[in-house]
């Protein structure tokens, strides 16, 4: 099994104008920061190299790049340390909620771009956390409701994370391993421009389609 199975599941990978481009959304970098944890998981340096392992041209982010609000002095040491693994990678990040200051640290790097949201090749790129911006596009993707779903067999009830397509639109997990994420019925309510949504398809990142889902 590779080392980094658990982001291959929880990430796509596009071919863009850009070349090879890998997406991924919510990796709320500095989390252990604003949960309490006394350990370091070093999850920012191995998501870092299994971007440069993929050996991908380019690297997209939905968003919530850090987790704390703020941009603390140990906070800003793990996102440089990121950001300068990624040296030979175009990043565009599409700015989430959490992501206040980031272009202090994201503006050292001439080949990281922060925007609200961004097209490519037809495609829309955002984060989720506000009303849908007033551009043409062939199909969105979007993070920010980190959607999961509770699967059932044998009495057992085990809680996975999922893919989440709304017609055009596909929400992708946290690529985050320890952050859970949250059921998709409730996740999609913080999505403003998917809140009346009356169903989901869902399917595991594994790629198995588990079918539709009334919300």
């Amino acid at each position: 099994m590779s080392p980094f199975s658990d982001f291959e599941s929880l990430s796509l990978l596009l071919d863009t104008s850009l070349g090879r481009t890998l997406l991924i959304a919510d990796p709320h970098i500095g989390f252990e920061l604003s949960r309490g944890l006394r350990i370091k998981t070093g999850f920012e340096n191995n998501l870092a190299e299994f971007v440069v392992e993929s050996g991908v041209d380019a690297l997209v982010i939905l968003g919530d790049v850090k987790e704390p609000l703020g941009l603390s002095f140990r906070l800003k040491e793990m996102l440089l340390r990121f950001f300068s693994s990624l040296k030979d990678v175009s990043v565009l990040i599409a700015k989430g909620n959490h992501d206040g200051r980031l272009e202090e640290v994201a503006g050292k790097f001439p080949n990281v771009e922060v925007r609200e949201h961004f097209l490519l090749d037809g495609n829309l790129f955002l984060h989720g956390h506000t009303r849908l911006p007033k551009v043409e596009f062939e199909e969105a993707f979007l993070g920010h409701a980190h959607p999961a779903y509770t699967l059932k067999s044998g009495g057992v009830a085990r809680k996975v994370k999922v893919f989440a397509r709304v017609n055009e639109f596909l929400v992708l997990p946290t690529v985050n391993p320890y952050i859970e994420g949250f059921d998709v019925r409730e996740g999609l309510k913080l999505v403003p421009f998917l809140r009346k949504a009356e169903e989901v398809e869902l399917f595991l990142p594994e790629g198995l389609y588990l079918g539709r889902v009334r919300l």
